[in-house]
Parts: structure tokens; C-alpha cells; sequence
């Protein structure tokens, strides 16, 4: 197997091999470019980005400054709109389904390194999958870790550090982060704690 082979399968892989090192340089280069263009410029920024990230729909929107490590691992579903500051880490599959929005300064990370200094050291990482489901909603200065699937419906609240599962409609917020209850219907008529929606 190679390198990447490795990251691909989720074993321990040496993130310094020539090839992925490469590719990283290749998506610098690409998002220096999208994160410099002209703001009107909405279609051509639209077109780097539908070029780079393995799977976009007809609807995204990422507010830049955007980085990634190689951009073919990140799938993102329709109606999808991330805020200024978006780190993802997709040595990994981080697969994002429709209808997700997420705040400033968050970061998905697939990647992590070995606990004991000695394999750290000679520049071993390992990566594990990302998952986040439709009509997710991830507040501003969140992390997601490596392996974590975030279900359906959820609200993740800001500054959440995300080191397990979340199970569909729950808010869950907090380092680490901890599920405070589920969604319900009632939620429907308010936009922020006791604030009524009026028809």
C-alpha cells in the first residue's frame, strides 16, 4: 500500500511522502486563489471549488477564508453554506448532507497523530471519517474529531468540542461536548429561547 493509500484506509500513514505533500501544495494553491478573488466573482469561486472538493450540489456557498487539506475527501450536500473561517482536515472522508450551516471559525478534523512521542515523531498520523447529517446547524468556534457522526437535525452549540457521536434532532453543546436535550415541535414556534416566531 502506499501513503495514501493508507490515509485512505483509516491505518497509520506517513503524512510526509512526496505524493501527499504534493496534493496538499496542489489545494494550497487553489484556495489561495479562491480565498483572494473578488467577491463578485460568486460563479468563478463557485467553479475552483466544484473542481477541487470531491461532491458539491447545486446549492453551496463558502464565505472565505476556506482551507482544506486535499478537498477530494469533502462531500457536501445541497443548500450548504459555511461561514467566514472553515478548517477541514479531510486526510478522511468528512461527508456533510443537505441543508447544513455552519458558523465561523469551525474546524472538522479527520486527522489526529499517535499518543506516545515516538511514532508522533517520526510524522505518523492516522484519519478517521467525519459525518454529518441534513439540517445541521454548527456553532461559531466548534471542533469535530476524528471518527464522529453527527445525526440528522442537530444543533451543535458554539465553542462545542465534538469528541462523540451526537444522535439525530439534539442539541448538544459543550467541551466536551454532551447532548442537553432533544428537538421537538415546540421548538418550531420560537427562533431563540423564549422569542416567538410571529406568522
Amino acid at each position: 500500500m502506499t501513503e495514501k493509500d493508507k490515509m485512505l484506509a483509516g491505518k497509520a500513514y506517513l503524512a510526509g511522502e512526496e505524493q501527499l505533500v504534493k496534493e496538499r501544495q496542489y489545494t494550497k494553491q487553489v484556495l489561495f486563489k479562491f480565498n483572494n478573488m473578488d467577491p463578485m466573482l460568486v460563479e468563478e469561486r463557485h467553479n475552483l471549488l466544484r473542481e477541487l472538493l470531491g461532491q458539491t450540489k447545486e446549492n453551496f456557498y463558502f464565505e472565505p477564508p476556506f482551507r482544506c487539506d486535499y478537498g477530494y475527501n469533502i462531500e457536501i450536500g445541497n443548500n450548504f453554506y459555511s461561514n467566514y473561517n472553515l478548517t477541514i482536515l479531510d486526510c478522511a472522508k468528512v461527508k456533510i448532507g443537505d441543508n447544513v450551516f455552519i458558523a465561523p471559525n469551525v474546524s472538522l478534523f479527520t486527522a489526529g497523530h499517535p499518543i506516545h512521542h515516538e511514532p508522533r515523531n517520526q510524522e505518523y498520523e492516522y484519519a478517521l471519517p467525519i459525518t454529518i447529517g441534513n439540517n445541521v446547524w454548527i456553532g461559531g468556534n466548534t471542533v469535530v474529531n476524528p471518527g464522529v457522526k453527527i445525526g440528522d437535525n442537530c444543533v451543535i452549540g458554539s465553542g462545542s468540542v465534538v469528541t462523540k457521536d451526537i444522535p439525530a434532532n439534539s442539541i448538544a453543546v459543550g467541551n466536551p461536548c454532551r447532548v442537553l436535550r432533544e428537538i421537538t415541535d415546540e421548538d418550531k414556534k420560537y427562533y431563540h429561547k423564549n422569542l416567538r416566531i410571529e406568522a
